[in-house]
């Protein structure tokens, strides 16, 4: 008989009750009925940086954990009847993992401490349960020698770290190449931490050189002893470290083996804003740009900057050489008014619609004005216009509709990929703008309403997190330190300079008195500081992005594919280190505006029902079961081999990334919850 036939009427109800019952009763009468493993991780938390960067992977990924503050004198005892309980007449384990600060998270000198470490490593022989010591020294207590026995102890900047075979078929086989730690500045020691030899019981997943390069030590593995599981880490880190974030990935899934509620993805897309349209230029005298109503007394514009059809061609082949799509984000109007001023002809266009299919395409309005209040340009910075009475003066509803309508309209007249739902506004303005704007234009929503836009692009370094605007939502981006108003390495080098050296330097200052700013210890030589140090650094910061499972995209503007066409060491500098770290199975994810945008309104739905509590999700032998709130989606992640379970049939589950299987999922029609079949 074939079990997975379509049945009709009383037969099918017939068949789902027999495999209900089936599910329900035990496999032998009278067998201890295996435990239930809630999907939740328990973190025992000093305050220390080690524990917070764990917490950060957790919470980027949406995987449930408590917290439980070793600082607060209220806290509750951890005891059998902390960490484990019945269900139904089934023993339940409250937490599928533990992190802790190091091997003693109690303190082990008290009574009291003693007591609760001994319940807890009861608990985690009794169930199964794994540990991570977030950061520890090498000695035996963890099974390691300690350090003078052919170890390592200090600081570990630009060290060549490298996975073992136990970590590339284990935990972190999503990754290829040597983990080097970071080492950005030759002033300041970044990392620290202790290498040592293995002991009986430990199995070293990443380990460095050590003595005279021979022999070698680890800063990370896996120590079996007394019926339970360690990840022993012996380095410093914070959340933001590359290390850290490129390992953090396999800490979880080592911590949960592979079976937990959350899932991540390393994101990267990049929007190129104002093509077609022109991009005014820095004045390197007068250290304003005159053609952005940014420098005092005004003064002659010096020629700007727009791509050339050589430009156009260039980026195209790129593209292709490079493996990457960039979605271009067009201002169309202001591409016709280039055209009629210069004698009825636009080769850049006539080449970017030649190659249109190779691009993705965004609208930015029809000719980048700005739509928020209207501008008094008269005082530098300016301010809004007011009317008689004093009341803020607005660009009209009408206004705003028509620029994004004929915008949309010209796109697919021109076959262009660009979907209706995504905007991006010329300098994100509709949007409240500090200081001078600090709400958004009453008429924007409307205006959005009216062309169906659902994703309206904000700047990330302004409003970090997605908000409803009417019935759209934003999506934060990254802007990239490679500016809008420069054409070549010098003028970017100088701006630079400008803006980043102290005035005594002959800086603005800003740097100074910005408490987020950094000065830089001397001015860049403008003839090679982009090259050496400015491209470099960008490319490090948006590989950050990309490593901390990060969907926003990030933007630059035409003129970077323009004259020195600055982006392109950036964008070669991140794809090359990415792809020498990652293996063939963790591919760069990049995201439309439209799909970023999902992604980032999907994790603040699971966020709010985590917090709410409505979330239950359990592991019972090789089945797991997920019920979040109607609505709500759940994001997943198990091994290769999981199949979902539906009425009568099964199927595979999620999408093969990095090794695993995971998905945002809801249960099927006339399901409650998520049932998946692990592997056996």
């Amino acid at each position: 008989m074939d079990l997975y036939r379509p049945r009709t009427g009383r037969a099918a109800a017939t068949a789902l009750a027999a495999v209900l019952l089936a599910t329900a009763v035990p496999a032998a009468a009278g067998a201890a009925p295996a435990p239930r493993v809630d999907l939740t991780v328990l973190v025992v938390d000093d305050g220390g940086a080690a524990v917070d960067a764990i917490v950060s992977e957790l919470e980027s990924t949406g995987v449930p954990h408590r917290r439980l503050d070793l600082t607060d004198p209220d806290r509750p005892a951890v005891d059998a009847a902390f960490l484990s309980d019945t269900v139904d007449g089934r023993p339940r384990a409250r937490y599928q993992g533990v992190v802790v600060p190091d091997e003693d998270p109690f303190g082990a000198g008290t009574a009291a401490g003693a007591a609760e470490n001994e319940a807890l490593f009861a608990y985690e022989r009794t169930f199964g349960i794994r540990q991570v010591d977030a950061y520890t020294w090498a000695h035996p207590g963890v099974g390691l020698a300690y350090v003078d026995d052919g170890g390592h102890a200090g600081v570990l900047d630009g060290a060549p770290a490298a996975l073992t075979a136990a970590g590339r078929s284990g935990p972190f086989g999503y990754l290829d190449g040597p983990v080097v730690f970071e080492d950005n500045s030759p002033l300041v020691a970044e990392s620290y931490g202790y290498a040592g030899r293995p002991r009986e019981g430990f199995t070293s997943y990443l380990d460095v050189p050590v003595g005279d390069g021979a022999g070698r030590a680890s800063l990370l593995g896996e120590y079996a002893h007394d019926g339970r599981r360690e990840l022993v880490v012996t380095f410093a880190h914070n959340r933001h470290q590359r290390q850290f974030r490129v390992l953090a990935r396999g800490i979880v899934e080592w911590l949960t083996q592979g079976v937990h509620l959350g899932s991540g993805r390393n994101w990267f897309s990049v929007h190129v804003d104002d093509v077609f349209a022109p991009d005014a230029r820095w004045d390197t005298e007068r250290n304003c740009t005159p053609g952005d109503i940014d420098c005092v007394g005004g003064g002659e514009e010096a020629a700007p900057i727009r791509m050339t059809a050589d430009d156009a061609a260039y980026a195209a082949a790129w593209q292709r050489r490079a493996g990457f799509t960039l979605d271009m984000v067009y201002n169309a109007g202001s591409g016709e008014e280039w055209k009629a001023e210069h004698g009825g002809a636009d080769p850049l266009t006539d080449r970017l619609l030649a190659d249109r299919a190779q691009y993705r395409w965004i609208n930015h309005t029809w000719t980048h004005p700005f739509l928020g209040c209207v501008q008094d340009v008269s005082v530098v910075p300016w301010r809004c216009a007011t009317d008689g009475a004093g009341t803020t003066r607005w660009t009209g509803r009408a206004e705003v509709s028509a620029q994004i309508r004929d915008n949309h309209n010209w796109g697919v007249r021109k076959g262009l990929s660009v979907d209706r739902a995504e905007l991006v506004t010329g300098e994100h303005s509709g949007l409240r703008t500090l200081p001078q704007q600090p709400a958004d234009n009453p008429h924007l929503a409307g205006a959005l309403a009216d062309n169906g836009v659902t994703w309206i692009a904000s700047d990330n370094s302004r409003e970090p997190q997605q908000r409803p605007v009417g019935a759209a939502r934003t999506v934060p981006r990254h802007p990239m330190n490679v500016y809008y108003n420069v054409g070549t390495a010098e003028e970017m080098t100088d701006e630079y300079n400008w803006i980043y050296t102290s005035v005594a330097d002959g800086g603005s200052g800003v740097c100074e008195s910005d408490p987020s700013s950094t000065c830089l210890p001397a001015p860049l030589d403008t003839a090679t500081g982009y090259a050496a140090h400015i491209a470099p650094q960008e490319a490090r910061t948006a590989l950050g992005h990309v490593v901390a499972n990060d969907p926003r995209p990030h933007y630059v503007h035409q003129s970077n594919l323009a004259e020195d066409r600055l982006l392109y060491p950036v964008l070669d500098t991140v794809l090359a280190d990415y792809r020498a770290l990652f293996a063939d199975n963790t591919p760069l994810v990049s995201p439309r505006q439209r799909e970023a945008g999902e992604e980032m309104q999907r994790r603040a739905a699971w966020r709010t029902a985590l917090a709410a509590g409505t979330v239950t999700a359990y592991r019972i032998g090789d089945t797991v079961t997920v019920k979040a709130p109607p609505g709500v989606a759940a994001p997943v992640t198990v091994p290769e081999g999981t199949r979902r379970q539906h009425l009568l049939t099964t199927s595979v589950f999620g999408g093969a990334y990095a090794g695993t299987r995971s998905a945002w999922t809801t249960p099927d029609l006339l399901q409650s919850a998520v049932t998946l079949r692990l592997p056996v």
